[in-house]
């Protein structure tokens, strides 16, 4: 018999569209022959609905406008259940594991993650304090620096703290960090709300943004240098990816550039010597490895230019699956095609 998956969309996210287009993948491509494929779509306003349209039809939400093929139905708690409640019936359907591809906050973040735990169902990625530790950005930093892995000067703070001594936090931010400045909510992808801050008056403007995403923000250094990517696969043993390049389209590599322009630049592999992507790719698995990561992540870096030190950007755990992301195009150009890619990470889901 076939296994039942679920795929898990949308979500009450910054990046609720990214899903979308993300799932609509997803969905297409995992082999039909193996699983029977079950849609989640989660709405922004958190209603959960069952769909059994046209895959082509997430982006842009043009799937909750065929109600006919929209059902209210929930995970349910209950680990006797294993699956999932459809509301209108009471009907409980068993599902073998759930794949979740939702990006940012309710999703990536651990609370995905720990329901699914309670639910005693398997699913794809890493398990909730992994999720949880690589979407804290402040989080992975302490945790990089820990481990001794070369990333760049960083501050972060709260919102209470930010708003009652603000001017002291940004002149210690400047002399740490010198300018330009990167300026992140501590919990969020897709680049959104990530803002470049050439002096005083910038960064006050960009931690005001990036306040408006999260109640934590972090500020990091600017590097000079490749932005490079590496995507890892597995769970006890994992493999790493070749090593790809992003030159960015504009000043960097926004949510603009990786979602809307279509003109940023991508080298598979990376422009860089054997030994440099080689030592990427041990890099990778290293903080992969020591971050609790499980199934996949996408693990970002800057390789400077100066000395050719690769350094830690960001663990993302449930990267983008568009068809113009990254971590399906680097497994492809390593010898693993989509279809096959995501029966790998179902099995893996259901190994753990």
């Amino acid at each position: 018999m076939k296994k039942k998956v679920l795929v898990l969309f949308g979500g009450v996210s910054s990046e609720h569209e990214v899903s979308l287009v993300s799932a609509s993948s997803v969905i297409s491509r995992i082999p039909a022959d193996k699983y029977d494929i079950k849609a989640m779509g989660i709405t922004r306003d958190g209603r959960f609905l069952l769909y059994s349209g046209d895959p082509a039809l997430l982006p842009e939400s043009r799937w909750l406008e065929d109600e006919s093929k929209l059902e209210k139905a929930v995970i349910s708690c209950d680990r006797s259940h294993h699956g999932i409640i459809h509301l209108e019936s009471g009907e409980i359907e068993y599902i073998d594991v759930v794949f979740p591809v939702l990006h940012g906050k309710n999703g990536e973040d651990g609370t995905m993650q720990g329901l699914l735990e309670i639910s005693g169902i398997p699913y794809v990625g890493c398990d909730t304090a992994s999720s949880a530790i690589c979407m804290d950005k402040a989080v992975t930093n302490a945790m990089a620096d820990f481990i001794g892995i070369p990333q760049a000067k960083w501050a972060a703070f709260g919102k209470a703290a930010y708003y009652a001594e603000k001017n002291a936090l940004l002149r210690d931010a400047a002399e740490k960090l010198g300018f330009p400045i990167f300026v992140k909510p501590a919990n969020a992808g897709s680049s959104v709300g990530i803002s470049k801050a050439s002096d005083m008056a910038e960064l006050e403007k960009a931690c005001d943004l990036a306040f408006t995403h999260d109640k934590k923000v972090v500020l990091e250094e600017n590097i000079v240098g490749y932005e490079v990517e590496c995507a890892v696969l597995g769970n006890e043993d994992p493999v790493a990816s070749i090593p790809g390049e992003i030159v960015a389209c504009n000043d960097f590599y926004d949510y603009d550039a990786k979602y809307l322009a279509n003109k940023s630049e991508l080298h598979i592999p990376a422009r860089l010597s054997a030994e440099k992507l080689e030592d990427v790719r041990k890099t990778a698995i290293k903080a992969y490895s020591a971050l609790g990561c499980a199934g996949l992540a996408r693990v970002d870096f800057f390789v400077r230019k100066s000395d050719g030190l690769v350094m830690l950007n960001e663990t993302n755990t449930i990267p983008g699956f568009t068809s113009i992301s990254m971590y399906p195009k680097l497994f492809e150009a390593s010898g693993i095609p989509y279809s096959e890619l995501l029966d790998k990470l179902i099995n893996y889901a259901i190994e753990r």
